[in-house]
């Protein structure tokens, strides 16, 4: 059997066909867009390009506005390593960033962060970034307050089973969505949260603007951005009426008074009531006193999404998520406790046995210093610059070169247009994938690679108890190669091809990652296939991994002195004395209610809050040339949602189009209206292919994409995580003709 494997889902390959395997209950919508994506020949980068102006001198200027000239694999191979060489001779390798970012293959080999990184790293490093978009606060806020990094928490989150049978009060902060549950880093078999959320039998409440945020259960619609002031008053409320669980708070937390203090308003004279949330929240003050007595009488379990973090102050979110939790005193109990991004992908809470899986190592990095992750358009307009991270001063470096592969920041990062000016400060630019997203239209140096249906590769994934052999389904399009060989020719160009391969191809490397996978179950009762079987075969399935009954810090709980959490009390920390002792005003050193930067409350006239969540149709801006995401759309633009009597106000027409802007920029939308959702908010999804076009004097998104919106700035100076989420914009009518895309059409090309 020929199979293939996506982060949204396993797929049987039939003809030029692809089919869902048999056994997936709930196959991903984005699935269907993968195909015509990936066979685009108007977005496909078919041979080695070079920006015209770079090649004439232009270091820059041009650079998000130019034409191209097509070259051969040998002359943008000597270009690219006599760049590396010229700038790690003239300024250094921490003069260059070696930007990869994730999602871009499921395939365990041909994965372009390890691939970039074991070239670059060879030539004497890089600057990386570290965390992610997805969750950068929680990552750094976690081994703070929990001892645990967020990655070894959610290996150990109570199972979905354990839930299924025991949760009787699901309380989803942000929701907790199919759309995102589609998806999983490195690929899954089997899609299962909606299943599993209809298999819960007790209530549901879904606390967030969008009604869709979770497919069924009651819905709290809270203002956007309140959620911190709205647990807090849980929290007040469960100490008032002494609904809360003391022993507990005494037994497994450290800094309890003094956050008892604070909610208490010993300090600032606001005590942190029902009464003081309502208004902030929108949220009626009887319906918060219901639901704190509702949490306190039932097996209770507080899930923060991942969208809350991604705002201003995003680890105050998670850490009074927490600090509720606590106080209900149910952490480490069946059913109860706390979860962080329930179906942020479909692997959390799996009811599975955590595997791991060989892979590529990267070799060793010589350059120490890295950048947090949304920060790269900070470091690229200011060098050297002052910022702080985990509460300490860095610096950032002065980029010369950078090298991005199998990403799109011009997607993901916020503030786009602030992201392009950054993007014009470096001497050179290299890009390597295999479409033609913005960021790739914004490079000197274009590399075509293959797209995962045009390779072979291994789909290990550590919570997915199916192992893919991933057949190609086409030939490569074009002059496209496969990563491993792009990176193994630039490494014979810079003169370390032996010390990049090893002598290797890549189905030596696939037999060597297969190798180390049967030595990894060598002493197991069950005997692994040998490489050939495995490779007929097309899938190896691990026995006895689906009943997994996990309660998350279940032995903590159940003895704090003989199993200590790994933070400077080894408890859970409600006030922490590291943190505190930063003395950072934007993060505390217990969980506080922070006024975002831009917020409702206090908010312009005809201000709406922008949300901008993942579609069904594409993953981030992956698929987005796909019938699925085209089919989506309305004359080839985004559709986002009003509420009726929003667009009313607003004389905006179901149907219609609209102009969505604010200081940082606009872009245009199709309109539809919904009664699902908040009358002071406007929902845009996030992932349109960046599509900027001069418009009446304005540089106007014409697409759909919402981050020309959002604001770059960090969560806070311990974090420094995104807040995409933290965005005002204004809305108005679009009556005018529809700009063409540029997005349908290839980039322009000359001859040299």
């Amino acid at each position: 059997m020929k199979l293939t494997a996506a982060h949204w889902g396993t797929y049987e390959i039939k003809g030029d066909q692809l089919h869902p395997v048999k056994d997936d209950p709930e196959p991903s919508r984005i699935g269907k867009g993968w195909v015509s994506a990936a066979r685009d020949t108007n977005s496909r980068i078919l041979r080695p390009a070079i920006r015209k102006g770079w090649l004439e001198g232009d270091k820059g200027t041009k650079r998000c506005d130019d034409v191209y000239v097509e070259v051969s694999w040998e002359q943008a191979a000597k270009l690219v390593a006599g760049e590396v060489r010229r700038v790690v001779t003239d300024h250094g390798n921490e003069a260059i960033f070696g930007g990869s970012y994730g999602w871009a293959s499921a395939g365990r080999f041909h994965h372009s962060q390890s691939q970039l990184r074991r070239f670059l790293n060879l030539a004497g490093g890089s600057i990386t970034s570290t965390e992610t978009y997805s969750h950068a606060a929680a990552e750094v806020l976690f081994p703070y307050i929990t001892g645990l990094t967020q990655a070894q928490f959610q290996e150990q989150t109570t199972s979905w089973l354990n839930l299924i049978e025991h949760c009787t009060l699901l309380v989803g902060f942000g929701g907790i969505s199919g759309r995102t549950g589609q998806v999983s880093s490195s690929g899954l078999s089997r899609h299962e949260t909606e299943s599993w959320m209809a298999a819960l039998k007790g209530r549901k409440i879904n606390i967030s603007p969008q009604q869709s945020d979770m497919t069924s259960g009651e819905w709290l619609s809270i203002r956007p951005g309140t959620d911190v002031a709205l647990m807090l008053a849980l929290c007040h409320t469960l100490l008032i009426n002494e609904w809360h669980d003391e022993g507990f708070l005494e037994r497994c937390t450290s800094g309890w008074p003094t956050f008892r203090a604070y909610l208490l308003g010993e300090g600032d004279g606001q005590a942190k009531s029902a009464d003081w949330a309502a208004p902030i929240c929108d949220i009626p003050t009887e319906q918060i006193i219901a639901l704190a007595k509702d949490m306190a009488t039932n097996r209770t379990l507080i899930n923060v999404s991942f969208s809350l973090q991604r705002s201003d102050h995003g680890e105050q979110a998670l850490w009074a998520g927490w600090a509720l939790a606590a106080m209900i005193g149910q952490i480490g109990q069946p059913g109860g406790g706390f979860g962080f991004g329930y179906s942020g992908v479909g692997t959390i809470g799996r009811p599975t046995k955590i595997t791991r899986w060989p892979s590529l190592s990267q070799g060793k990095n010589a350059v120490k210093r890295t950048i947090p992750v949304a920060r790269i358009t900070d470091m690229l307009l200011n060098p050297g610059g002052e910022y702080f991270y985990k509460g300490h001063p860095y610096q950032y470096p002065d980029i010369k070169l950078i090298f991005w592969s199998g990403g799109n920041p011009f997607h993901h990062h916020q503030d786009l247009h602030r992201l392009q000016k950054g993007w014009q400060k470096p001497d050179t630019v290299v890009v390597c994938d295999h479409s033609w997203t913005a960021t790739a239209r914004r490079a000197d140096i274009v590399l075509p690679a293959t797209s995962p249906l045009e390779r072979t590769d291994i789909m290990m994934q550590k919570t997915d108890p199916s192992v893919i052999y991933m057949s190609p389904m086409f030939e490569p399009l074009g002059d496209a190669k496969d990563d491993f060989d792009i990176m193994r020719l630039l490494s014979a160009e810079m003169g370390y091809e032996q010390a990049f391969s090893e002598g290797r191809d890549a189905e030596g490397w696939l037999r060597i990652l297969w190798e180390k996978v049967q030595k990894r179950f060598e002493k197991n009762d069950f005997e692994v296939p040998d490489f050939e079987s495995f490779k007929a075969m097309g899938r190896f399935e691990l026995p006895d991994h689906g009943d997994e009954d996990r309660v998350a810090l279940a032995d903590f709980v159940k003895d704090p002195d003989a199993h200590p959490l790994g933070t400077e009390s080894g408890k859970l920390t409600l006030f922490n004395e590291t943190i505190a002792g930063y003395r950072l005003s934007d993060c505390p050193g217990h969980p506080s209610w922070i006024q975002p930067i831009e917020n409702l409350t206090n908010a312009p006239d005809g201000a709406l809050h922008l949300i901008s969540a993942q579609p069904w149709t594409r993953l981030h801006s992956q698929n987005d040339r796909g019938a699925e995401s085209v089919g989506s759309k309305r004359e080839g633009r985004e559709i986002c949602f009003l509420h009726p009597e929003t667009a009313k106000e607003r004389g905006i027409k179901d149907g219609g189009f609209v102009r969505i802007f604010n200081e940082r920029g606009a872009t245009l939308a199709a309109i539809s209206v919904t009664d699902g959702m908040r009358r002071d908010c406007i929902s845009l999804p996030t992932g349109a292919w960046l599509d900027i076009a001069q418009v009446d004097g304005e540089a106007l998104e014409v697409h759909g994409n919402p981050n020309v919106l959002t604001i770059d700035k960090g969560t806070s100076g311990l974090a420094q995580g995104n807040i995409a989420h933290t965005t005002l914009v204004f809305v108005e009518s679009w009556d005018k003709p529809l700009p063409p895309l540029s997005i349908d059409k290839p980039p322009r090309f000359v001859d040299a």
